[in-house]
């Protein structure tokens, strides 16, 4: 039975046996969707077979929302020192030689806590708490730039799914909570992460050659014009991707929900909400519970990256510094610790420049979300490709320039947190 401390305003709820805390219960965090934090709990519960088949047993970065939805997260690695112990843990290493002891949730009761600790999202990584070094899961994160509609990403997954076909692999789809869509390859754990992020490379380049024009594996946000960036890179060691079920922090409360194949072109993102996809779950179950019985292997997507050869490097600048060199005409305008500020000198500079404002196609416009040391941070650039040379704006000095390391010393680079 659940029972309310009106002196701490909490709540103890049982999960499963298991008696779990909830803070302010009451608390707003959607207000347009009309859900409180006992609601997100109750919601993750509700489909808590599905969320955990996509998050149980990985170590799990917590994005905190502890300011509300409207607020930047703040992202922390090491697991909170008084963790139940019914929490796991496992130990990862960084490229930077650091290392963070990480959440590893098994259970019901697990989801509930994170969620208390004001995570919306679940972003574990791609590897299981017994085998940190091989992950498990191959990450196809279609996003789509600005000028992108949802029938553009559609066509795009398809043909993902046929290279995956090709190479005797299953994808499985899902939203992504956003305006894209991912789909997720369970793989024997039998490569490192450098195998795993190449094969990715490999079938983003292989997307892109047989759909020129609708997808690109080009890294470079400038170079890829109105097209899907199949996203190769969320396969690197230190990334994380929100898993099945996670509720975004977007005011509908939008979730990231498995599709069958035959969803794909016909249901969209802001359909599935935590007020809607219960009630999906229930009646359906989830599209995704045959992944850990599709396990495949890395051979046909790496010999197609032998076949391929390896891909195109960026130039070099001249100035010695061994830095990339873009080949488009980028202005920076911008560097902000919120997107509502990023968003708002954007503004300002249309104003001003309207001529060239209205010159821009919507992939120009670049609001590029930066990792700091625990939070993102915005920079915000123009490409003026579009623009004839002799009326193009010079490089003027930033309307903002916030430093994300200001006041931080650490030994050879930022902190991992």
């Amino acid at each position: 039975m659940n029972r309310v401390s009106p002196a701490r305003k909490e709540l103890m709820i049982d999960v499963d046996g298991v008696e779990v805390r909830v803070s302010s219960p009451d608390k707003v965090v959607f207000p347009d969707a009309g859900l409180t934090k006992l609601d997100v709990v109750n919601y993750y519960l509700s489909v808590a077979p599905g969320a955990l088949r996509g998050a149980a047993g990985r170590p799990m970065v917590l994005k905190r929302f502890v300011k509300g939805i409207d607020q930047e997260a703040f992202f922390q690695k090491r697991v909170p020192e008084n963790h139940p112990d019914y929490i796991d843990t496992a130990t990862l290493h960084y490229a930077r030689g650091t290392s963070a002891e990480e959440a590893v949730i098994r259970d019901a009761a697990g989801l509930a806590w994170v969620v208390n600790l004001g995570c919306l999202d679940l972003n574990p990584h791609p590897v299981r708490a017994e085998d940190l070094d091989h992950p498990d899961e191959l990450r196809i994160d279609l996003d789509p730039m600005p000028g992108v509609d949802w029938s553009q990403i559609v066509d795009v997954a398809f043909v993902a799914r046929e290279v995956l076909d090709d190479v005797g692999l299953v994808g499985w789809p899902k939203t992504s909570g956003s305006r894209g869509l991912h789909i997720l390859v369970r793989i024997a754990p039998e490569w490192d992460f450098r195998d795993v992020r190449l094969a990715a490379e490999t079938l983003a380049r292989e997307v892109e050659n047989r759909a020129p024009g609708l997808a690109t594996a080009r890294w470079w946000k400038e170079e890829r014009g109105e097209s899907v960036f199949v996203d190769f890179n969320q396969n690197a060691k230190d990334r994380t991707v929100a898993s099945a079920y996670s509720i975004r922090p977007l005011p509908d409360a939008r979730v990231s929900t498995p599709l069958d194949w035959d969803e794909v072109r016909e249901r969209r993102p802001e359909e599935f909400t935590a007020l809607t996809v219960p009630a999906r779950f229930a009646e359906l179950g989830d599209p995704h519970a045959g992944i850990d019985d599709a396990v495949g292997t890395l051979d046909g997507l790496l010999a197609l990256a032998k076949e391929l050869g390896p891909a195109e490097k960026p130039p070099r600048g001249s100035d010695g510094s061994g830095r990339r060199a873009s080949t488009m005409p980028l202005i920076e305008i911008a560097r902000t610790k919120t997107k509502p500020e990023a968003t708002e000198l954007l503004e300002q500079w249309r104003s001003a420049n309207p001529e060239v404002a209205a010159q821009l196609h919507p992939a120009d416009v670049l609001i590029d979300g930066m990792r700091g040391s625990s939070s993102l941070w915005y920079r915000v650039r123009i490409n003026l490709q579009h623009v004839p040379e002799a009326s193009r704006p010079e490089q003027g000095e930033l309307l903002a320039d916030y430093d994300p390391w200001a006041g931080k010393s650490w030994p050879g680079g930022p902190s991992e947190r």
